[in-house]
């Protein structure tokens, strides 16, 4: 009998994690390493959101608190999804956890048994399958493609749903392609949703701040308010306010749910950091006004991405809509052989070479579901990504 429990055997560790882990072993060697893989902004956390921690610490606000969240948490999230979207929460419908990831993982805890299905478009985050595994689920992959910039059709979603069916996980703008859904093309697949009562949403927001060149970003009970009572709204602070490490996420929804959630918190993590809290209050309440210049510092990062990558014979690079990755293809580039002799017969191979012998580390595209692409995370500084695409472009053109 194994120690170790079987569920064990249906998950794998975080690529993405992996990725990073390994560039960061290798620049310890002292290799000169770019990393492109983790998906985190470079810019420092605001001074008015560090000001309102250290308050936090001065003020002796050190303690437990509920489960899921501060009131004072709570009610910013209120006025944020009604400031933003025009969505009427109360305190009772909010739960906050420790980072966005937490979110998920408790609804999903809470509400999958045995056989139950969940549809995610690929590709996907990576932790989306594997938690829906975890809590017992099945996960039902939708692959997209790069002739839809990467984004789920009406008729793939209406494909994709069964009887069995609990959630579609909906995530725009995305991780890891950037795409970003138009009203009109999430009102498609809203208008599908309501043809199956027996179907939750489950959207994340994470990067609804991070959208680029007019892109007008909208979530799903605000396209269409009949979905209202099946929606879980999940976001964070961690991308646009620069808060990776402060590990704040919260999700709004039906009350039944999030007491749900709560109980499955109330069992495993309890409360989130609570100085933390304080800061995220800060964050959802105070000035907005560094997201403009920071979503253009983005925007110049990715169209230098974007053009660098697109001159590479056998890359095809799409120009994104928000978030801070790109999703390019390398089907050009399959059966090619690299400098050391390494045959690329897969995008993990293209990109542990590229490690390797390049020294860029990027995220391969089989890790998100959908292949032969690979994820560059451009959060990172101007020269970095320069110099990584100059690496990149050598690296190809090497290749026989």
């Amino acid at each position: 009998m194994s120690f170790l429990s079987e569920t064990l055997s249906r998950v794998k560790p975080s690529p993405t994690i992996a990725m990073t882990a390994k560039a960061a072993e290798l620049k310890a060697a002292g290799r000169d390493v770019i990393g492109l893989s983790a998906g985190e902004p470079d810019f420092d956390t605001p001074q008015n959101i560090k000001d309102a921690a250290v308050a936090a610490i001065a003020a002796g606000k050190t303690k437990y608190t509920a489960p899921d969240g501060i009131a004072e948490l709570k009610q910013a999230v209120c006025a944020k999804m009604k400031r933003d979207h025009g969505l009427d929460y109360t305190p009772a419908q909010v739960s906050v956890g420790t980072g966005g990831k937490q979110t998920l993982y408790n609804a999903l805890m809470a509400t999958l048994n045995e056989g139950d299905e969940v549809v995610i478009p690929a590709p996907y985050w990576v932790s989306y399958p594997d938690m829906v595994l975890l809590a017992g689920g099945t996960p039902v992959i939708a692959e997209t493609s790069l002739q839809t910039s990467f984004k789920l059709t009406a008729d793939q979603l209406e494909a994709a749903i069964t009887p069995k069916t609990k959630w579609f996980i909906f995530n725009s703008p995305s991780n890891p392609t950037g795409a970003g859904y138009s009203r009109e093309e999430l009102k498609a697949l809203t208008d599908v949703l309501l043809r199956h009562p027996h179907v939750w949403v489950m959207t994340d927001d994470m990067y609804e701040h991070l959208a680029y060149d007019g892109f007008e970003f909208c979530t799903p009970a605000q396209v269409e308010p009949q979905l209202y009572d099946r929606t879980l709204t999940c976001n964070g602070v961690s991308k646009a306010y620069a808060m990776t490490g402060w590990r704040i996420g919260y999700a709004a929804g039906p009350e039944k749910l999030i007491a749900a959630m709560r109980k499955v918190q109330s069992q495993s993590t309890s409360n989130p950091c609570s100085v933390s809290q304080w800061a995220a209050v800060e964050a959802l309440n105070g000035t907005q006004d560094f997201l403009a210049p920071n979503n253009e510092t983005f925007v110049r990062r990715r169209d230098l991405v974007v053009s660098m990558l697109n001159e590479i014979d056998g890359i095809s690079c799409p120009t994104p809509e928000g978030a801070f990755y790109v999703y390019p293809s390398i089907a050009g580039l399959i059966g090619k052989t690299t400098p050391a002799g390494k045959v690329i017969e897969t995008d993990e191979d293209f990109a542990t070479a590229l490690l390797e012998e390049a020294d860029v580390a990027v995220v391969f595209g089989a890790a998100f579901g959908l292949s032969p692409n690979f994820r560059v995370s451009y959060a990172t500084s101007d020269a970095a990504l320069e110099e990584a695409c100059r690496r990149i472009q050598t690296f190809c053109a090497a290749l026989t």
